[in-house]
């Protein structure tokens, strides 16, 4: 049988920043310090080490290529997988792409909109197109990465401005209504809060029990 030349194995990660007082959800990007690309920016990424778990290879990247610091890093989940054998000049590398939910920090990380994102490394730009595809689909589906934006607790507004940043369109208030009412866990509570200086108080959001 003839061998066959392996494939390098990396991984990317889209790390999202939605803090309290963000107003849509953003992801970090950093310029590359070593060719290819000297200079250029690109999403976190690195190689998987020997024996290493998904999980802590996109941590690892975040840490290490955008400066956030290790405790201020949130749940991570995986997306896709790129494989197109040409996407790096340097060989062929399979690129998994995992996101991450990054907390408040004082880091140096560049973030950036989905709506409007530079030019990227490597084929990374169309990674945070297919990535932003997956999450909108994903946001009220997978709890860690719901909560892990929005908190424990959270007026409608938030959850709008996230879904309106992540779909690329405002959601309709009824479907949104309904799609919180429909996740585990989530209830409306009786309290109403301010979140803009002008419109009605919006109603607020909790999670019940253990994350």
């Amino acid at each position: 049988m003839d061998a066959v030349d392996q494939s390098a194995v990396s991984v990317d990660v889209v790390a999202l920043r939605f803090w309290a007082d963000d107003a849509a959800a953003t992801f970090g990007i950093a310029a590359r310090p070593h060719e290819p690309f000297t200079g250029h920016v690109a999403l976190p990424g690195v190689l998987l080490g020997r024996g290493e778990r998904l999980a802590d290879a996109a941590r690892r990247a975040v840490h290490t290529k955008l400066g956030v610091p290790a405790d201020t890093i949130g749940p991570v989940g995986q997306l896709v997988t790129f494989d197109e054998p040409n996407r790096d000049p340097r060989g062929p590398t399979l690129s998994i792409v995992m996101w991450a939910v990054t907390g408040p920090h004082d880091g140096l990380a560049r973030w950036v909109s989905f709506d409007e994102p530079p030019t990227l490394a490597f084929d990374h730009n169309n990674i945070v197109v297919a990535a932003r595809g997956l999450l909108s689909g994903q946001l009220w589906k997978d709890l860690p990465l719901t909560r892990a934006l929005l908190g424990d607790e959270f007026p409608a507004t938030r959850a709008v401005d996230l879904a309106t940043s992540l779909l690329g369109g405002r959601p309709d208030a009824a479907n949104l209504n309904r799609t919180l009412a429909g996740i585990p866990g989530l209830h409306k509570t009786d309290e109403r809060r301010r979140t803009k200086a002008t419109g009605r108080p919006a109603a607020v959001w909790a999670f019940s029990g253990d994350r």
